[in-house]
This record gives structure tokens, C-alpha cells and sequence, in this order.
């Protein structure tokens, strides 16, 4: 029998307390219609649904052929499914995880250290900071999507300043800081409004999270990629540890205004159903593919990388000759494939199809 280098997987879902409840949530509509035999609880918070190799949510793999239970186990004696440069460049480890969240509540404002930093975190209060990697993320917003990313424009600051003297707030964001308040009722956090940029995403529109930038998500789904890390600065939003001084230390504190982090997706130029997210950093990109209804027979092409694939929308079935048999794809359906490794999409739905792979492109 040939070697499976592609499968489907069945993917961590993480309830924390911020999440969207039930169905609600984006994360428990895939996870419900990936998998039927799944109970959806309707007051229970659905935040997080992890795709990767994360200790914390490594996830399963659906082909009883392959005697590994988890991807994580599955690259530990496969390294090779990484691709050579991925491979040697992040020693034999997939160097990134990919996610959907969906918010009700604010998440904390934070700020994730870069590697130098988090190597001396780590070694100094391990407890906090549990490894020594960097973790810079994107956000892709599925539906309309808010959050606060960097200092806004001094102007902006002082203006805001200035009219709280007075007793007009209408134009001082005062329903977000109510809606914060009744979240997180007395917490410093909530003032951050008027020091950090509001950004407000449509769906397919991003915004990129690099080191030392303060950032919280306040609403709405998204896809998230990330850099295997769980190393997090709380600065407000949470009863949990906030560490004042290495926060103040590392943060960058360049103003701009909010228009500047919305990070673009660029077409490639051989595939147009192919919009790519590639941020400044080594160890994550992102594509989104919308396969129009008019296309019945889609490669998904060959990169030099392990990737995971996830869709939104739509129905196929796919077939690769490094896939023992026809896999039958779903909103919700994950896959992961090794590196130069494609799949040809017979699609079966009517409005064509919108997927997210994530991978890395050294």
C-alpha cells in the first residue's frame, strides 16, 4: 500500500469563557457539520477550534489505516512531510498553528514578546511564560470582525482626552467602553479605547500581530494563524497574571492610524482563486481559495511545505495519489497535507467553494 501523506483530521475545540455560545458560534457550526454525531450544547462557549500539533490540542487523525492517533506523533516519525527547508528551519517541528475563534466577550489586551525576549521570559519565570518562541499571529475575519491593534495617532489621544472633559460621549466610543465595563466591571483595561486603534475588519480582510504590538480581539469569528507559542503579556481585560514591567519595557509605542493594520491579501498571479496573506515573518503564511461555482475540477497545487487546509463553504470530493482513498470535503472538513503533496476538488456544490490552507513558505 502507498504511503498516506494526506488525511482529514478531527480538530481540539477549546470553551473558553469569552467564546460565542452553542451555534452561535462559527467554531461549533463546522465542528457540527464536519462531524453529525457531534452534540452542540447551547449554553456552553465554543471559542477555539486548534488545527495543528499543539501539545495542548494535537489533533486526530481520521484514517484508521495510519497507526499513529495524532498528527503531532504522525510528524514526530514523518518529519520529512515538512518539506526539507521547513524540516531544518524549525528542527523537524510544524512551526505554526492554525485556528478558528469565535468572540463574544473580549479577549485580554496583550502583547507577545519576539524571540529574544521570550527566550529570557521563559528562563526567568517559566511558570508564565512556558517556551521560549515568539508568537506573532494574523487574523482573517470571517464575518465582521473587531478589534484594537497599536497606539492610535497622538492627535487622535489628545482629542479624545479633551472631550471627556465634557459631557457629550457620543463621540467618544462610549457604547464599546459600556459594553467592556459590563464584560470586565472595573478594569483598568477598559480605558485602552482611546490609547489603541478600534479596527474593524469585513470578512477576508486581515490584520497582522507582530511582536511588542498591543492588541485584543472584541467580536466577531475569524481564522488566526500563529506561531507555536503560548507566550502572552497581559496588559488589562482579565483576571489573570498581568506583568506590568516587562509590558511597558517591550511594547512598541510608534503611533499610527487604524487604517495601517489592515494587512492585504495578494492574488497570485497563477492561480486567481488564490489570495495570499504572507506576513513578515518565517514561520506562517496564509491562502484563502474562492473556487468559483463555474469551476467543477480544482487542483489544490503542491507547495514545499506541510499545510492544512479547512473549509468554510462548500462540498467536493477529493483525491490524491498520496491519499489511499476519495475524501469527501465539507464546511467544517480539515485536512492535512504534506509537503508537495496536491488534491484534485471534484466539488459537488452549487456555489462553488471557500477554503483557508495555512502553511509554511520558506
Amino acid at each position: 500500500m502507498a504511503e498516506i501523506r494526506v488525511f482529514p483530521l478531527s480538530c481540539a475545540v477549546q470553551n473558553y469563557s469569552w467564546g460565542k455560545l452553542g451555534l452561535e458560534s462559527e467554531v461549533a457550526k463546522l465542528v457540527a457539520t464536519s462531524d453529525p454525531l457531534v452534540q452542540i450544547q447551547p449554553d456552553q462557549p465554543y471559542a477555539e477550534l486548534w488545527m495543528g500539533a499543539h501539545p495542548r490540542g494535537d489533533a486526530i487523525i481520521r484514517d484508521n489505516r495510519i497507526p499513529q492517533k495524532t498528527l503531532g506523533q504522525w510528524i514526530a516519525d514523518n518529519p520529512a512531510c515538512l518539506g526539507a527547508k521547513v524540516k531544518d528551519a524549525f528542527q523537524g517541528r510544524l512551526p505554526f498553528l492554525f485556528k478558528v475563534l469565535s468572540v463574544n466577550t473580549a479577549l485580554s489586551i496583550q502583547a507577545h514578546p519576539n524571540k529574544e525576549l521570550a527566550a529570557k521570559l521563559h528562563a526567568q519565570f517559566p511558570e508564565h511564560y512556558p517556551d521560549d518562541n515568539h508568537k506573532p499571529e494574523m487574523a482573517i475575519a470571517l464575518t465582521p470582525f473587531e478589534g484594537l491593534c497599536g497606539f492610535r495617532p497622538v492627535e487622535e489621544i489628545v482629542s479624545f482626552l479633551q472631550t471627556a472633559e465634557g459631557k457629550d460621549t457620543s463621540g467618544s466610543n462610549g457604547d464599546l467602553l459600556l459594553r467592556l465595563h459590563s464584560q470586565y466591571p472595573g478594569d483598568i483595561g477598559c480605558f485602552t479605547i482611546y490609547f489603541l486603534n478600534l479596527v474593524r475588519l469585513e470578512p477576508g480582510e486581515a490584520m497582522f500581530l507582530g511582536a511588542n504590538e498591543p492588541h485584543a480581539y472584541l467580536q466577531g469569528d475569524c481564522v488566526e494563524c500563529m506561531a507555536c507559542s503560548d507566550n502572552t503579556v497581559r496588559a488589562g481585560l482579565t483576571p489573570k497574571f498581568i506583568d506590568v514591567l516587562t509590558l511597558c519595557e517591550m511594547l512598541n509605542y510608534t503611533p499610527a492610524p487604524s487604517s495601517s493594520k489592515i494587512f492585504p491579501a495578494t492574488q497570485s498571479q497563477l492561480d486567481p482563486s488564490v489570495y495570499l496573506y504572507d506576513p513578515p515573518v518565517p514561520d506562517f503564511a496564509i491562502m484563502r481559495i474562492e473556487i468559483p461555482a463555474s469551476i467543477k475540477l480544482y487542483l489544490v497545487s503542491a507547495v514545499d511545505s506541510a499545510s492544512i487546509l479547512l473549509v468554510i463553504q462548500g462540498t467536493a470530493v477529493g483525491t490524491s495519489t498520496a491519499a489511499a482513498s476519495e475524501m469527501t470535503l465539507r464546511r467544517g472538513s480539515v485536512l492535512f497535507i504534506s509537503a508537495n503533496e496536491s488534491i484534485s476538488l471534484h466539488l459537488a456544490s452549487p456555489d462553488g467553494m471557500l477554503l483557508f490552507r495555512a502553511c509554511c513558505l520558506l
